[in-house]
Order: structure tokens, then C-alpha cells, then sequence
């Protein structure tokens, strides 16, 4: 079943909707601030131990807050986890799966820096989202409305999220692969963001 949050016409936001919005927008400029000056060879290298590289955490940071702000307006099923037939859970989280998920293919390639990615264009993406995200929660007639979200082994069973949970949350994933970023680039050329 599909459950969707009532909208209502943009009017002036609330102190509440302003707050929620100018912790997200200065979330995502101290993120894309650490692409600045780059090239698009640059922000797809991989300065450190991890496979992480500065245009991939771009790309999965909005690909994760578009996410989310689907499930506030369409509901829970646009976060399906469905695993392929044979595949348990155990195998997929131990990476011992025989076959990935389509959503799993997916969601690693937003870490990473394809051939076709350029670096203005993964920028305007973000840009893109943050606007929809703005648009959503400006309409959004009541932030405490309240879904369950999918279910997922990191999910705990029975968990619903209100939409202002789910701009709590990704403020704070945004915050968290801000850092990730940061230190990629002060890998990368030893230059500082914040």
C-alpha cells in the first residue's frame, strides 16, 4: 500500500520548515564546497584506502536525499530492499551473495565516478534535488506525518519516520559524508574546506 503525505499550496515557511531547510542548504555547501576548483579526472580519483572518491560521495549523497524525499511523498515502496530469489540476507550483508540486487548495483554506483559523469553535471543533479527537496518541504502540510519505512536488515522492524525525521536525517547523513569528503580532498591536494 502506498501511503502519501497531504501537500498543501507554498505559503511563507514556518520558523520550523526555514531551520529544518538552512541546516540542509549549509549541509550541502560545506559538501560541495569540497569540490571546488576541481577537475572532473580530480573528483574521481580515490586519494585514500577507501574506494571512495569526492564526485561519487557527491552523487550518493543526492541520490540518498532525493530517495528519501520520494518515500516522504509516494510512500514506503519506493524504498524496496526485494532481494533476488535464493539470496538471504546473511549472504548479501557477508558479500557472499551469487547474485546483487538491481537497487544494490545501483546504490554502489552512485559512489562512483563513471566515464560519462562530469562534475558541473553531478553539481546541477544536487542543485536539481535540493530545489525539489525545497519544493516538498514547503508543501508538506504536516511535518510529524508519518510512515513506515521499508523493510531492511538495518531497518528496525516496526520504525516509521515523520517527514521532519527524515530532514533530520538527511542533514545529518549529509553532515556525516561531508567529512568523508573533507578528508578526501585534504588527501587529494592537501587543500582544507572548512
Amino acid at each position: 500500500m502506498t501511503m502519501t503525505v497531504p501537500t498543501t499550496t507554498p505559503t511563507t515557511l514556518d520558523a520550523e520548515r526555514t531551520d529544518l531547510l538552512r541546516a540542509l542548504a549549509d549541509a550541502r555547501a560545506a559538501l560541495t564546497a569540497t569540490v571546488r576548483d576541481l577537475t572532473d579526472v580530480q573528483a574521481g580519483e580515490r586519494p585514500t584506502a577507501s574506494a571512495l572518491c569526492l564526485g561519487g560521495v557527491l552523487k550518493h549523497v543526492a541520490s540518498g536525499e532525493e530517495a528519501w524525499l520520494r518515500f516522504v511523498v509516494e510512500g514506503p515502496t519506493v524504498m524496496t530492499f526485494a532481494l533476488p530469489d535464493g539470496v538471504t540476507w546473511a549472504e548479501f550483508m557477508a558479500g557472499t551473495a551469487r547474485e546483487l540486487p538491481q537497487w544494490a548495483i545501483e546504490r554502489e554506483r552512485t559512489f562512483q565516478m563513471l566515464p560519462e559523469d562530469t562534475l558541473p553535471a553531478i553539481l546541477d543533479r544536487y542543485a536539481r534535488v535540493a530545489a525539489r527537496t525545497e519544493e516538498i518541504v514547503s508543501t508538506v502540510a504536516d511535518l510529524s506525518a508519518a510512515q513506515p519505512v521499508p523493510e531492511a536488515p538495518w531497518n528496525e522492524p516496526g520504525t516509521v519516520l515523520s517527514v521532519r525525521a527524515v530532514l533530520m536525517h538527511v542533514i545529518a547523513e549529509t553532515r556525516q559524508h561531508t567529512g568523508h569528503a573533507e578528508i578526501l580532498r585534504e588527501t587529494l591536494d592537501r587543500r582544507t574546506t572548512t
